[in-house]
């Protein structure tokens, strides 16, 4: 099964390296190329204090957007997952986002997770009528099946997951609509007597090529004759998904030492650090940091790097890369592992009012 799951992760990488001139150093000439580019947002509270840089230790349905092998870590045998996003507030978006994921068996997790947008409602104009006669709203949304599976040492301890998905991707407007199939796959890898060092590799949106069609897209003109009209179709060009690679470790220092049980660490302080190769846009460094408390209590900042960012003038972005976060975990009664969450993660932006979410998880 490893060796299996290892030439999958291989192959799809040739196809990432394949599908990108230079994967390792970006492609920002590609920028925009690209659609679907709500698979680039992270709608989950927890991760977005991070700032996304979670590939090596994300778990639960939460591992359905950065790497489904986190599927397989689950706490518990069930986590239910609910978060909203809204993002640069005053743009008048937001996400809603929902997941789960379920243990079968001793090693496998299986995991669904579905994504919304919301746009608002948006004015629908014409040449001869440019202040609006009617509303219209987009249906932007991606529901995904994952499946995760752990390997164990000899002494029961987890150490590789890997994790496969699928996502359907549907982009509809009043009278056009396109949809696309998008494949993750990723590997985690954890070592230490503590279990403290993590690693973590992901590939995502890997898949097929997405054509607006509709009756959006054609119009009544002229015939040559200029006595009778014609239906007029208008050809659009296929657009590929935004497609990456994640590399990432973590590493978890642990106070006070001499407690052996990771559970009974009072404090825990976790570095992480990770790399982004993009397909279509610039390659992205990221750096973050979590502190807990008896795991029930959870502070978190990030900061993420892309080249140009801080020039304005060279196509700088709308982030800043900073983003923080906090955690509350309350177990459901004294000496449980079934624990309730709740999340809330924030991004500063230069624009709005920055983007922030919410989330509640519950593990049983």
């Amino acid at each position: 099964m490893i060796r299996l799951t290892s030439i999958l992760i291989a192959g799809l990488i040739l196809v990432f390296v394949a599908k990108t001139d230079t994967a390792l150093a970006g492609n920002p000439d590609r920028q925009g190329e690209a659609g679907a580019y709500e698979l680039l947002l992270n709608p989950w509270a927890r991760s977005a204090g991070l700032n996304g840089l979670v590939v090596s230790n994300v778990v639960g349905a939460e591992a359905m957007r950065f790497n489904p092998a986190g599927l397989a870590r689950v706490y518990g045998n069930t986590e239910v997952a609910l978060a909203h996003t809204q993002y640069m507030v005053g743009s008048g978006m937001s996400f809603n986002a929902g997941g789960l994921a379920q243990k079968i068996g001793k090693s496998g997790t299986i995991g669904v997770s579905l994504m919304a947008v919301d746009f608002g409602e948006i004015p629908l104009t014409t040449t001869a009528q440019p202040e609006g006669f009617a509303t219209f709203r987009p249906s932007f949304f991606n529901i995904g099946l994952g499946y995760g599976h752990v390997f164990r040492d000899k002494d029961g301890n987890e150490k590789i997951s890997v994790g496969v998905a699928v996502r359907v991707v549907s982009e509809s407007i009043a009278n056009a609509s396109a949809a696309g199939v998008a494949f993750d796959a990723g590997v985690q890898y954890v070592t230490g007597n503590n279990r403290q060092i993590k690693f973590g590799l992901a590939l995502r949106n890997i898949g097929t090529k997405m054509k607006f069609q509709g009756d959006g897209l054609s119009f009544l003109g002229a015939a040559p004759n200029g006595t009778t009209s014609l239906t007029v179709n208008q050809r659009v060009s296929a657009f590929e998904l935004p497609s990456l690679l994640h590399i990432g470790a973590s590493y978890d220092f642990l106070f006070p030492k001499e407690t052996e049980d990771r559970q009974g660490k009072m404090h825990r302080l976790t570095a992480m650090f990770q790399f982004t190769a993009n397909s279509f846009s610039r390659d992205q460094f990221g750096l973050g940091l979590e502190y807990s408390f008896r795991e029930l209590f959870m502070v978190r900042a990030a900061f993420k790097y892309e080249s140009g960012m801080f020039n304005q003038e060279a196509n700088g972005t709308v982030r800043t890369g900073f983003a923080a976060g906090v955690s509350a975990q309350i177990p459901l009664k004294k000496g449980s592992n079934k624990k309730l969450a709740i999340d809330y993660g924030f991004e500063l932006t230069r624009v709005f009012q920055g983007t922030h979410s919410v989330g509640l998880k519950l593990t049983i």
